[in-house]
């Protein structure tokens, strides 16, 4: 890390030992617009809920329930930005790399009666007051239980690697299900599941609920959590998401599961 006068080292012979532009360690990212991230936040609550939606209805969903006017285009470029877009059958604009594959859906009528049989991952956009940050995380589908999870403020395939490896190191899933966006089709990411022996599994495009378990795990995580606390800053929101998740794991009893927790079940403590 360069620091102004290390060990009387000067920043340009840091920079050059680093290999970096000493400009770029002088340089201030600009601020995000107050404007853009009220609109992003209140796109972020219209997807949640609504996640087969594009961009012209979220549009439309702003300046009738939400009180927020911006154009299409604005909203499709926040969407980007965000990461986001309709699950919904569009037309083949753009072309995936032909280098990463594409695997099959393997949850059609598969019946799941255990722990890591199935895990499912997913990427969502995490508002903050000034900024905003990407929240991946691991779930088990039979238990409902948290495997993994990491923030991070950009949209690298880092964060995502270091959770799948962290995650790998306890158990592997006979199936790892995700939607086909470039994270969980890149080979790093692949070859990790791959060389655990687990199967590949991608939701079909245009299937809204293929991943149903980990989209319900983000409004769980949004309305409870999220959107009540209005996180500060990114250490603020990774302190407080971390501690929902403590709880959402070993104390916040679901129906679905007998009025277990996700742990009692993930553990073999119950049903």
């Amino acid at each position: 890390m360069v620091e102004p006068h290390l060990r009387g080292i000067p920043v340009s012979v840091q920079a050059d030992l680093l290999g970096i532009n000493r400009t770029s360690l002088y340089y201030k990212p600009q601020e995000p617009n107050t404007e853009d991230l009220t609109v992003k936040a209140a796109i972020d609550r219209v997807y949640t809920q609504h996640p087969e939606y594009g961009y012209r209805r979220i549009t439309i969903w702003l300046r009738k329930y939400e009180g927020v006017i911006a154009n299409h285009k604005s909203v499709l470029r926040h969407m980007r930005e965000m990461g986001i877009q309709a699950i919904y059958p569009r037309p083949n604009t753009s072309k995936p790399n032909p280098e990463n594959k594409v695997y099959p859906y393997l949850l059609a009528g598969l019946k799941i009666t255990e722990p890591d049989q199935v895990w499912s991952i997913d990427i969502t956009y995490i508002p903050i007051r000034q900024s905003w940050l990407y929240l991946v995380a691991i779930l088990d589908w039979y238990s409902r239980y948290v495997i993994g999870w990491m923030i991070d403020d950009t949209l690298e395939i880092g964060f995502v690697l270091a959770t799948c490896e962290r995650a790998l190191k306890n158990a592997a899933p006979a199936i790892m299900n995700s939607d086909q966006g470039s994270h969980f089709t890149n080979p790093q990411y692949t070859r990790l599941f791959l060389d655990a022996g687990t199967r590949i599994s991608m939701d079909h495009r245009g299937r809204a609920y293929d991943n149903i378990f980990i989209e319900r795990l983000w409004r769980t995580v949004k309305y409870e959590d999220v959107y009540l606390k209005q996180y500060e800053t990114p250490r603020e929101a990774r302190v407080g998401i971390g501690q929902y998740f403590e709880y959402y794991n070993n104390k916040r009893i679901h129906q679905s599961l007998n009025y277990l927790t996700p742990a009692e079940v993930y553990n073999k403590k119950g049903l």
